[in-house]
């Protein structure tokens, strides 16, 4: 398990979000997808989002790199500092545009492994050339790019062999791979990894988390979006919970595995096969049908009067957590 770590102590955050909300209009409704999300990730740092699906962690990435669909409306802030300040400070993630997005931040400042690589990969180039292709977008030459892009597939565990084929021909694990090696190549400061082990077997899963953990050793941040918990227990130095598109704990990774605050947290816990192997009970609520007060009440046995009232997300010393009956000691209830 990992342990909580003080390298980014005092280190200004990389991705600084605070208030995000994304809302998505239907005809006939409207999907509260995220609800005045607030968090940072720091240098060096490695946060898991993780939660049941459905919950907003997807959302969350696609609106931080501009990529929801037109029906979408985003409020609140989410700040990424560049490098050594950059010539302008840090850019706006909400406010800058598309043409900022595209041209400074995917990609160069922030790169996307996306949750689905059969819709994310162009049918018609084999992964050589979508590598090279990426390389090649952000100030690589062609001949630098070629070696590069076996280089990177090598580091995500892709037989050179597999680049010259399209991805149809692909498996499953093989194009999960292959995203996995376009979002590496440009050498992103923050990564955002949508689920990034999916399709994979237990050798690679390995792989690709020790992969990234190396990364934020070396001092670059990533975010790791995963339902899997084993995964984040392995690499991540803080997690934060999402339930019903708001985060209801943040903390360090230790001290979650150890002794969640929030019921929900502990009830994710208690479904592991080597913990209690017991389901949470019932099912999220839609999210086009929000409660007025805590989401997870109707599920919790902890659930009181008190809880027909949104619970605020309350720091206590080195965690947050969003509950009127707070489970872990030192949180007041």
């Amino acid at each position: 398990m990992k342990t909580d770590r003080s390298s980014t102590a005092g280190a200004g955050p990389v991705l600084d979000v605070e208030g995000l909300t994304v809302r998505f209009r239907l005809r006939d409704a409207t999907v509260h997808a995220v609800t005045d999300l607030t968090l940072g990730v720091h240098p060096g740092e490695l946060l898991a989002v993780v939660g049941e699906s459905g919950c907003g962690k997807s959302v969350l990435a696609h609106a931080l790199l501009g990529l929801l669909p037109r029906n979408a409306t985003v409020s609140g802030q989410a700040r990424l500092h560049q490098p050594g300040g950059g010539p302008s400070g840090p850019i706006d993630l909400i406010g800058c545009g598309e043409r900022v997005l595209a041209g400074r931040v995917r990609g160069r400042l922030a790169g996307l492994v996306p949750q689905s690589p059969a819709t994310a990969l162009n049918p018609v180039r084999t992964g050589r050339r979508l590598i090279e292709e990426t390389l090649r977008a952000h100030r690589h030459t062609r001949a630098e790019a070629v070696g590069a892009a076996e280089r990177v597939a090598a580091q995500v565990g892709l037989d050179v062999a597999d680049l010259d084929r399209f991805p149809h021909e692909l498996s499953g694990g093989m194009a999960q791979r292959l995203v996995t090696a376009l979002a590496l190549a440009p050498d992103p400061t923050l990564l955002i990894a949508d689920e990034p082990t999916s399709g994979l077997d237990r050798p690679l899963v390995d792989h690709t988390l020790d992969l990234l953990r190396r990364r934020c050793d070396s001092g670059q941040s990533v975010v790791l979006i995963t339902h899997d918990l084993g995964a984040a227990e392995r690499v991540a130095d803080t997690v934060a919970v999402m339930y019903a598109s708001r985060i209801v704990e943040h903390l360090p990774a230790g001290r979650f595995f150890a002794a969640p605050a929030h019921p929900y947290g502990a009830a994710l816990l208690d479904a592991l096969p080597d913990r209690a192997f017991r389901a949470v009970p019932g099912h999220p609520p839609m999210l086009t049908a929000l409660p007025d007060g805590c989401a997870f009440a109707a599920r919790c046995t902890y659930a009181t009067d008190a809880c027909q009232r949104q619970p605020p997300l309350t720091a206590y010393d080195v965690r947050a957590v969003a509950c009127h009956h707070p489970l872990a000691a030192g949180v007041p209830s």
